[in-house]
């Protein structure tokens, strides 16, 4: 499993009421939710971000409520992966669960800059960036993650599609 893709680069405390402001609550439809990712902070966020792009955050991302609303509106926005020097743990565990990438390495977070193209190998957790030719190293997924992520999520894995 790979990713590559341009990074979009974030702070600390990124929280869910950013990545998906609550007055878009009232829909769990996934495009719905894209079309207003990252708004609040990021106003240009949907008019620039293309498949496979990434992004790149620094401690305590997805911090905040517990809504899965949050990684369902990343996923659909077509971002493959999330790279942060720590997850708020509910944001982590909703990520995998929907079958969305998310990788915490610090080196990374502190080292990569927004325009970078970053290439990620999901099975040794090498994140090569590839503007900067420099390799960091994150914890690679164990088989049962990398399950859940092939099979688009927890409940696929469970039914075994």
């Amino acid at each position: 499993m790979q990713a590559k893709g341009k990074v979009h680069k974030y702070m600390d405390n990124v929280d869910t009421d950013v990545i998906i402001p609550a007055r878009y609550l009232n829909t769990s439809v996934p495009a719905e939710l894209a079309a207003h990712c990252m708004e609040d902070i990021d106003a240009e966020f949907t008019k620039k971000v293309k498949a496979g792009d990434i992004i790149v955050a620094h401690n305590n991302f997805g911090c905040g409520s517990s809504r899965e609303h949050a990684p369902i509106a990343i996923k659909a926005s077509e971002i493959s992966c999330v790279i942060a020097a720590t997850f708020a743990r509910i944001f982590y565990r909703n990520a995998i669960n929907i079958g969305l990438p998310i990788m915490e390495c610090r080196e990374a977070s502190e080292k990569i800059e927004d325009g970078d193209e970053v290439e990620i190998d999901f099975d040794t957790g090498k994140i090569h960036n590839l503007t900067k030719n420099e390799t960091y190293q994150a914890e690679p997924f164990p088989e049962f993650i990398k399950e859940i992520i092939n099979k688009n999520g927890l409940l696929n894995s469970i039914k075994g599609a």
